[in-house]
């Protein structure tokens, strides 16, 4: 979700600090491009920044906009339905009409010939939920005939998760589009221990169609503080609120037992807000971790005052907790699931593996102290270990120098 911030903090530290030299964007149907607000975004489209943020009527616009910058990562952007749909439709709440799902094709066509990477969707959502099989599919094949690629974060990551996921699988068929599951979960703990139920059938899927997923390595997450996901059954803490910012950091439970009132009375006098939901299960993120077909991704939200950790620690803590202190899996893999996986999925050519005449995106690390250190009371900590970042051939980070120079551009699709 670095859409706005490679624009407004170029230097991408959270991330090329991890030995990130490329980012995708645009995922869970949330993008800049092709919408803009006359007032306040609606949520989830609030994650990426206030109405300021989008002024990017067209793909081009938002392209544009990356070349002028020069981040410090490559981006490769996807384009969300949610901004598709914001865009093109009176009444998010339904299902798109042929007239309008007409107007999404002509962005589509848009933003693949200007260099988009494919389509992703927020079907939790609810700028999103109103779209069926019918309407995403026929989105999704107008990127697939420009070569372009289908994220989704699913309807239900929770008791319907493996409807959610037929109904992704049936949705990429019949566009004929390759497909990524996006921070794959089994969220809360009525749900713990379903990875074991989920992954054989993406497993079965993969051998007829092209499918990945994508997690990362923490049993919690974060997006908007939304009523149907507040409960007692975990632990909520806020990252963000409008009307409290003093709320930030703080336990959603100790603000409710503070004011007298009930948790789902605390997470409305709060809203808007974003919040991160302790509601995973170690064992299930470990075999999701482990999955051959699994990319890591930090899903990480730059602009929450109080951030997930993930933002600024996945990618060490997944060679460094991981791989090496707990031995799921060997470094070499861990660093696959970064790069040469992840880049054949997102059809990054000529990037994601070491050889002559690829593009020079490289990490100098010591694979014995590669680790994490922010922590959820203190998210924006540097990790430790890693040395020198190089993009596109020219040294873009250095520890203790903090950016060095920039050379990012638009990677993937027609770029």
């Amino acid at each position: 979700h670095d859409d706005r911030i490679v624009l407004d903090a170029p230097d991408m530290l959270p991330k090329i600090s991890q030995g990130v030299t490329t980012v995708v964007t645009g995922n869970c149907g949330i993008s800049l491009a092709p919408v803009t607000f006359a007032g306040d975004p609606p949520p989830p489209m609030n994650l990426l920044g206030s109405r300021s943020a989008y002024e990017f009527p067209h793909f081009a616009d938002y392209a544009r906009a990356l070349a002028e910058t020069v981040p410090g990562v490559n981006v490769a952007a996807l384009v969300g339905h949610s901004a598709l749909r914001l865009a093109t439709m009176s009444d998010i709440r339904r299902k798109a009409s042929d007239a309008e799902i007409g107007l999404m094709l002509d962005h589509a066509d848009e933003a693949m010939e200007n260099g988009a990477s494919g389509l992703s969707t927020g079907l939790f959502y609810p700028t999103n939920a109103g779209a069926d099989i019918d309407e995403v599919s026929r989105v999704a094949a107008r990127f697939a005939t420009h070569g372009g690629i289908y994220a989704t974060h699913m309807r239900d990551e929770m008791a319907r998760v493996l409807d959610s996921i037929a109904e992704t699988l049936q949705t990429a068929e019949r566009a004929h589009i390759p497909v990524v599951i996006s921070h794959h979960k089994c969220a809360g703990p009525r749900n713990w221990g379903r990875m074991k139920e989920t992954l054989p059938v993406i497993e079965a899927a993969s051998h007829h169609q092209p499918i990945a997923i994508d997690a990362y390595p923490y049993t919690a997450g974060s997006t908007n503080l939304r009523p149907d996901l507040v409960t007692d059954e975990y632990r909520i803490m806020i990252a963000w609120s409008r009307p409290h910012p003093e709320a930030t950091g703080r336990d959603l439970g100790d603000l409710a037992a503070e004011w007298g009132v009930g948790l789902q009375e605390a997470a409305r006098r709060l809203d808007p807000a974003g919040a991160i939901y302790f509601q995973m299960d170690e064992a299930d993120v470990r075999r999701v971790l482990a999955f051959p077909l699994t990319m890591i991704g930090s899903d990480g939200l730059p602009h929450d005052d109080h951030p997930h950790p993930r933002l600024w620690g996945t990618f060490p803590r997944v060679i460094g907790h991981y791989a090496r202190d707990v031995g799921l899996f060997p470094v070499e893999t861990a660093i696959h699931k970064m790069t040469g996986l992840p880049a054949g999925v997102f059809r990054l050519k000529d990037r994601g593996r070491l050889a002559a005449g690829c593009f020079a995106d490289l990490v100098v690390f010591d694979p014995a102290t590669i680790i994490d250190r922010a922590t959820y009371d203190e998210p924006r900590q540097y990790s430790a270990g890693v040395d020198k970042v190089f993009v596109n051939g020219r040294l873009s980070y250095e520890a203790g120098a903090t950016a060095v120079d920039r050379a990012g551009r638009l990677v993937g699709g027609n770029a």
